[in-house]
């Protein structure tokens, strides 16, 4: 039965968890093209609304 040999699927396996585990340091590991620039945020003035009933 071909289910049975555990090499194929042990290699594959083995291979999957490699790229897993390899592959976020690598896409991590580059620098963001576009630096982020924080502008100066504005406070607005909550004026207080008085309602002539």
């Amino acid at each position: 039965m071909p289910q049975l040999n555990p090499l194929p699927w042990f290699t594959i396996l083995i291979f999957s968890w490699v790229v897993l585990l390899l592959t976020p340091n690598k896409v991590l590991g580059h620098i963001q093209p576009n630096e982020f620039i924080l502008l100066e945020t504005k406070k607005y003035q909550n004026l207080n609304w008085i309602w002539l009933w």
